[in-house]
C-alpha cells in the first residue's frame, strides 16, 4: 500500500490548480486524472475567458498546459480512476481501477459534474461544431447567429437570457406545456423579443454539413397531432442539469438532493477532517474553469494547514 500527505482525485481545473498548490507546499501530491482527463473543458474547442489567455486557448491545450505546471512541481500525475474510497479512519484509503491501494493523510475530491445530454447521437457527431452545454463558456461564438437551448427550468432560461443578448434569434425548447423555472425568470424570458419558446417540442436531430444548421423536432410527440418541426439554428445548447461525479463518496459526505457535495462554512472543507472538495462537484451555481481553478487553490491551502496544525 502506497501513503501520500495529499491524494487529489480528478482533474481539471480545479484538479490541476490543487495539485500545482500542494506540490510548491512539499506534498509531494498523487492526482489521479479520472475518466474524463482534463474535465469537460477538453470537450471545448476554445476557451476565451479564462485569465492569461488573450487570444483565447483550446480547451485541450489548456488542460495540457495546467498537467504540464503541476508535474514540473512534482506532482506524481496517473491516468485511470478511483473507485473506491474508505474514509472510516485516517488515514483514508482510496483505490484505483488497477486494484492500487493508497494511504492519504488528506483528500482533496475535484471528481467535477458531467453535462446531461438527450443520448442523440447526432449530440455527439456535432459536439464541438454546435452543440453545447456551456452558453457562458460559448455563447461568444453565436452573436448575431440563431441558436436553440433546450430545457424549461431556471438553468436554461437563464441560458436562453443570456444568449439572447448575443444572437439574433434564440428558440427554447420545452418537452412540457409549461416552464418549470421560478416565475422571475419565466416572465424574463417570455417578454425577451428573441426568444421564441417552442411548447410541448422534443429534439430528435441535428443536421448540417460542416456543423449545426439545424434542429429535427417532433411537436406533441405520440399525440394525434404530433408533427416534424425543422428550425434553422446555428447552435444547440443542452441546459437539461449536471450530474456531479460523486457516487463512491455518498456513503462519507454529505451531498444536496443532486449529489453535489456539501462544503462547511463556505469553505472547501467536509465534515470529515482532512477531506476536501475543489470544483464542479460541490459547485452547482458557478461551473466556470476559473472558479474551479480557484477552489482548487483554496483546497490545496486548507490541506497544507491541516497538516500543519495536526
Amino acid at each position: 500500500m502506497e501513503h501520500t500527505k495529499c491524494l487529489i482525485i480528478g482533474s481539471g481545473p480545479a484538479g490541476y490548480t490543487a495539485a500545482i498548490y500542494a506540490s510548491r507546499a512539499n506534498l509531494s501530491p498523487i492526482e489521479y486524472c479520472g475518466m474524463q482527463p482534463g474535465g469537460q473543458l477538453t470537450q471545448t474547442t476554445e476557451v476565451e475567458n479564462f485569465p492569461g489567455y488573450p487570444q483565447g486557448v483550446d480547451g485541450n491545450q489548456m488542460m495540457m498546459d495546467l498537467r504540464e505546471q503541476a508535474e514540473r512541481f512534482g506532482t506524481d500525475i496517473r491516468d485511470g480512476e478511483i473507485v473506491k474510497v474508505d474514509f472510516s479512519k485516517t488515514p483514508y484509503i482510496c483505490t484505483a481501477e488497477d486494484g492500487t491501494e493508497i494511504e492519504a493523510d488528506t483528500v482533496i475530491i475535484a471528481t467535477g459534474a458531467s453535462a446531461k445530454y438527450l443520448g442523440l447521437d447526432d449530440e455527439q457527431k456535432y459536439n464541438g461544431q454546435g452543440v453545447s452545454a456551456c452558453a457562458t463558456c460559448d455563447g461568444f461564438f453565436y452573436r448575431k447567429k440563431n441558436v436553440a437551448v433546450v430545457g424549461g427550468g431556471d438553468t436554461a432560461c437563464e441560458d436562453a437570457l443570456y444568449l439572447a443578448g448575443l444572437a439574433t434569434k434564440v428558440y427554447l425548447i420545452v418537452r412540457k406545456p409549461f416552464l418549470r423555472a421560478s416565475h422571475v425568470m419565466q416572465q424574463r424570458v417570455k417578454e425577451c423579443g428573441n426568444i421564441e419558446i417552442l411548447f410541448e417540442h422534443v429534439p430528435v436531430g441535428l443536421f448540417g454539413e460542416n456543423g449545426v444548421e439545424g434542429a429535427h423536432l417532433i411537436k406533441r410527440k405520440g399525440e394525434p397531432d404530433e408533427e416534424q418541426v425543422d428550425i434553422a439554428i446555428d447552435g444547440f445548447f443542452l441546459a437539461i442539469g449536471h450530474k456531479p461525479n460523486t457516487d463512491i463518496f455518498r456513503e462519507w459526505l454529505d451531498t444536496d438532493e443532486t449529489g453535489y457535495l456539501k462544503k462547511v462554512d463556505n469553505t472547501p472543507r467536509t465534515k470529515l477532517p482532512g477531506i476536501f472538495v475543489a470544483g464542479d462537484c460541490a459547485d452547482p451555481v458557478y461551473r466556470q474553469a476559473i472558479s474551479a481553478a480557484g477552489s482548487g487553490c483554496q483546497a490545496a491551502i486548507e490541506a497544507e494547514r491541516y497538516l500543519l496544525n495536526r
